[in-house]
């Protein structure tokens, strides 16, 4: 096992090297670039060996203690805390599986402990139960599978080494599986789409489109072949939720609580040639405003942390993790947007303009409603897991 952690900085005080991610969010989004320097300046850091157990070189962070550094970073530069989720919340699962004794994919934890990178090409249009099912084709053949069918979303396509992918198997249509892979760097058949142009939010993360045009993806880089829909969550699939969700919601709990930390700045320097006060901040429809900001961003908090803690701690919720996962990331995606969506009326016009700040912050803070499992998703996983329901269950 490569063990490299008494060579790597201590990860505990990062702030120099997240204020100069801070510093550089703003001409990421404006040029509409990757964000190369945070990336490396992070890998350097060994912030990709957060969650990487320190047995394969890395410093053996809980899911608790990587969401809180990745808080910490979503506080200055979301864009790069949200791509660098999709290496993370790969090594955090698959160190969640090798601590239960599941050494199935110990590979991949070498590999990230060597300074390999790890993305997920997960979303497909026309699917909007990603993981779960699949639009892509996943046909077995000698020494693996081959896949075909084309994947958005790609975060940290300039640099992954590994693109987590799945596909779906119909060759028996009584019982069709999803198949989850890694697919090496080096692989024939796949092509790179640039569609990630001037989007409205997210934009370093650099997100393009990845076509697999029969890609063979050999049986050592197969992670899981399962059934299709939720009857196929075991404790892989399980994973991939836990660390992605709860690290989205991390992520725009964290831009919300940037955004009133801004304002409430701010709100101390504006005036009203109408107000006989030292600034706004004595309007009482402003006071209501910030009351009802601070109302959301403390239910926030405890929510996402309870959670997490419980999942590290190793607490046996059984079926029910899928209802508390899934509502922590939505109730704390949608109560950030409310968060941002107010500060723009408290901002006034100067909010709108890119020199404000808040202009890229609401657009980046949009997107988090978006990311799976989406609004309609959400309410039906919660509905039908609280009544009993079978969640695979089409309505007739």
């Amino acid at each position: 096992m490569q063990t490299t952690l008494g060579n790597l900085k201590p990860i505990e005080n990062l702030k120099e090297v997240f204020q100069n991610c801070s510093e550089r969010a703003p001409m990421y989004d404006r040029e509409n670039r990757f964000f190369t320097e945070d990336f490396e300046e992070l890998k350097d850091s060994g912030y990709l060996l957060m969650a990487l157990p320190e047995e394969f070189g890395g410093y053996g962070m809980s899911l608790a203690e990587t969401m809180q550094k990745t808080r910490e970073l979503a506080y200055h530069a979301a864009p790069t805390a949200l791509g660098l989720n999709m290496h993370n919340y790969w090594i955090g699962l698959i160190a969640d599986l090798w601590r239960q004794g599941d050494n199935s994919l110990n590979w991949l934890l070498e590999e990230a402990g060597n300074g390999k990178v790890f993305a997920a090409g997960h979303a497909e249009s026309g699917n909007d139960v990603p993981v779960l099912y699949s639009t892509t084709k996943a046909e077995k053949v000698d020494g693996g599978y081959v896949f075909t069918g084309h994947k958005s979303f790609g975060s940290l396509t300039p640099v992954w080494n590994y693109l987590g992918i799945h596909g779906q198997d119909n060759s028996d249509p009584s019982s069709p599986k999803v198949v989850h892979a890694f697919m090496p760097r080096e692989t024939e058949g796949y092509e790179i789409k640039e569609t990630w142009d001037n989007v409205l939010g997210m934009r370093a993360t650099r997100s393009d489109d990845t076509v697999l045009n029969g890609v063979f993806v050999p049986d050592r880089y197969i992670a899981r072949v399962v059934p299709t829909g939720f009857a196929g969550v075991d404790g892989f699939v399980l994973g991939i939720f836990a660390w992605a969700l709860l690290g989205f919601g991390n992520i725009y709990y964290a831009l919300a609580q940037r955004v009133f930390d801004m304002v409430a700045e701010r709100l101390k320097k504006k005036k009203s040639i109408a107000l006989d006060r030292p600034s706004m901040a004595y309007h009482p429809g402003i006071q209501h405003d910030v009351a009802e900001m601070v109302l959301e961003l403390e239910g926030i908090g405890p929510h996402l942390d309870t959670i997490a803690h419980e999942w590290s701690e190793g607490k046996d919720y059984g079926a029910a993790w899928g209802v508390k996962i899934v509502a922590a990331k939505c109730h704390a995606v949608e109560s950030a947007w409310k968060v941002v969506d107010k500060a723009l009326d408290i901002a006034g016009g100067f909010g709108i303009f890119p020199a404000s700040g808040l202009e890229r912050m609401i657009r980046d803070a949009r997107l988090g409603r978006i990311h799976p499992s989406n609004t309609y998703l959400t309410r039906e996983i919660l509905a039908k897991g609280m009544l009993g329901l079978d969640p695979d269950e089409q309505p007739r």
